[in-house]
């Protein structure tokens, strides 16, 4: 009896000590994939606020040589290339650089790139090196060079608010009505964009189209669009203006079909 009493303790003592080392392994396991997570978002936001730097210090410096110009022949030798000045050194990182989304009262202050699908950037930062986070991206089927009736922005809902994760705000009154306006620059032209509406979906309600087949066609679909907002605004459409329209992912209602959008009216803005 006192062996068996023995080899009951020592065993009962040897499950304890794997239940211990098990749980100091899942533990620590647990630590290294938080802090891979907290690593990838830490760098995220360092590319991000690098391509900031770049894009800023190009404005500042752009303005200052319209500033310093004097006179008819000093315009006419400062003649503006086709490409805004703004991204001149962006686009010495990536040519895929198509524009910049700046959204006041959000971390939303970074470039937009374009591929030949909406894959490529899924998964990688604007200057093409792997990335959790993604970028923020346009649509393949637009044209940045062109009036395109709805141009479209892709952006993964990161879950420390960074990309468009900063856009689950707008579900607040408050905050959807103190920033209905945002700005969104491409190489070619600056807009500041009136949002009219904003809503929870699922990929079954196709908000992403980019082809119409005529003003009665984009007008009705501007109308759905709209009716669908759960706040209201008093924007009347008028069935020509571009609008811009931003995605991402919301588990609403629906873990994976989800998405929340945001449409908003192209209104074009003079910068150098």
């Amino acid at each position: 009896m006192m062996y068996k009493s023995v080899y009951l303790l020592l065993r009962t003592v040897s499950v304890h000590r794997v239940l211990t080392i098990l749980s100091l392994g899942l533990f620590v396991f647990c630590l290294l994939a938080l802090g891979r997570i907290f690593l990838g978002y830490r760098e995220q936001e360092a590319q991000a606020e690098q391509a900031r730097q770049i894009y800023y210090q190009q404005i500042v410096t752009n303005r200052e040589i319209w500033e310093d110009a004097r006179g008819e022949a000093a315009s006419k030798a400062l003649s503006v290339p086709e490409v805004r000045p703004a991204f001149r050194g962006l686009l010495a990182v990536n040519t895929d650089i198509v524009g910049w989304l700046n959204i006041a009262g959000t971390s939303v202050d970074d470039p937009i790139v374009q591929a030949q699908d909406n894959d490529y950037y899924l998964d990688r930062n604007y200057k093409k090196e792997a990335s959790r986070s993604g970028s923020i991206f346009m649509d393949y089927r637009n044209t940045v060079n062109m009036n395109d009736a709805n141009t479209i922005l892709y952006g993964h809902r990161m879950k420390n608010g960074s990309m468009f994760g900063a856009l689950k705000a707008y579900g607040e009154r408050d905050f959807f009505e103190n920033h209905r306006t945002f700005f969104y620059d491409t190489l070619y032209k600056s807009y500041e964009v009136e949002i009219f509406s904003f809503y929870y979906t699922t990929t079954d309600f196709n908000y992403i189209e980019t082809a119409f087949s005529g003003d009665a066609d984009y007008s009705t679909f501007l109308h759905s669009i709209q009716n669908k907002s759960i706040y209201k605004t008093d924007i009347v459409l008028n069935g020509y203006e571009p609008i811009l329209t931003l995605s991402t992912c919301d588990y609403t209602l629906d873990p994976v079909e989800g998405r929340l959008v945001i449409h908003g009216v192209l209104r074009e803005r003079t910068i150098h």
